[in-house]
């Protein structure tokens, strides 16, 4: 287990880019745990121990967010939109606001490409896809995201 704390922080940020809260992503990094001990002995070449582990924590994080769509939530939360009309600043889109607009795959693969710098080799080894599939999806992915920004700037 000492292994899985070396990664825990990055495995975090990971799970946090895709459930988005805390509570959320703790249990997320809990259910990685879990599965990372209970499969250990399943792990075939140690030093893809952090691909391994990552793909994990993506598979957990992915099987929440399934879990939460499936939940009905009775008295919705009032929002009142007076107080965005009161600021002086605009409203832009956020690289997260963009990201959610992509699939599940697509934004695995922007998530995996830029925000851990992972090579297209070493994501088709990690969502076990091919190599080419993994740099069209990327590419479709980015030009996607360049779309739904330019659209949101015209807004």
């Amino acid at each position: 287990m000492a292994l899985f704390h070396s990664y825990e922080k990055n495995l975090y940020r990971i799970a946090n880019t895709y459930v988005k809260n805390s509570n959320d992503t703790y249990d997320v990094i809990q259910e990685t745990a879990y599965r990372t001990y209970e499969k250990l002995p399943e792990l075939r070449n140690p030093q893809y121990f952090k691909t391994w582990i990552t793909k994990i924590t993506i598979n957990c994080a992915l099987d929440t967010i399934r879990k939460n769509k499936k939940m009905i939530i009775m008295e919705p939360e009032k929002v009142s939109t007076k107080a965005y009309y009161d600021l002086d600043i605009p409203l832009k889109i956020t690289v997260e606001q963009l990201l959610d607009r992509l699939n599940e795959k697509e934004r695995t693969i922007i998530v995996l490409r830029f925000y851990y710098a992972l090579s297209f080799k070493e994501i088709s080894e990690q969502l076990d896809i091919p190599y080419g599939t993994t740099k069209s999806l990327s590419y479709r992915a980015l030009k996607k995201l360049k779309y739904f920004a330019n659209k949101q700037e015209l807004q």
